[in-house]
């Protein structure tokens, strides 16, 4: 049987985690959300996620900072960043396989990069 592909998705908006979980339902992904980076580390989830969406700016601990922290566990989850600063988030160095999409973003742009994220390594 094939495992579930699960998603993290951290935002500090509510109306922004529901809209996104239902839309990663209704596609056949396990969605799990949390309000922020705090709650995402506070669980066992980022040992397994398939991928994670973020918003960048959110109270407290950023997506960036959330990034860089399972970067230096040794995580290689792939990222997602939902920005209305994608031009500032594009500049940093955070790896060739990582979205950036500016807010507002196109559904579709989304689940091409899920897809991508979560294509098993050839």
């Amino acid at each position: 049987m094939k495992a579930p592909v699960i998603i993290a998705i951290i935002d500090d908006e509510e109306n922004i985690r529901r809209g996104m979980s239902g839309l990663l339902r209704s596609l056949g992904y396990e969605a799990r959300s949390f309000e922020s980076a705090e709650a995402f580390l506070a669980t066992t989830a980022a040992a397994d996620c398939s991928c994670i969406v973020s918003d960048v700016h959110m109270d407290g601990m950023s997506g960036i900072d959330l990034f860089q922290t399972l970067s230096a566990r040794g995580s290689e989850v792939p990222f997602i960043f939902v920005t209305a600063f994608a031009e500032e988030v594009g500049r940093l160095n955070l790896g060739k396989d990582t979205c950036v999409l500016p807010k507002p973003f196109k559904v579709d742009i989304l689940i091409d990069c899920i897809e991508k994220a979560t294509q098993p390594a050839t």
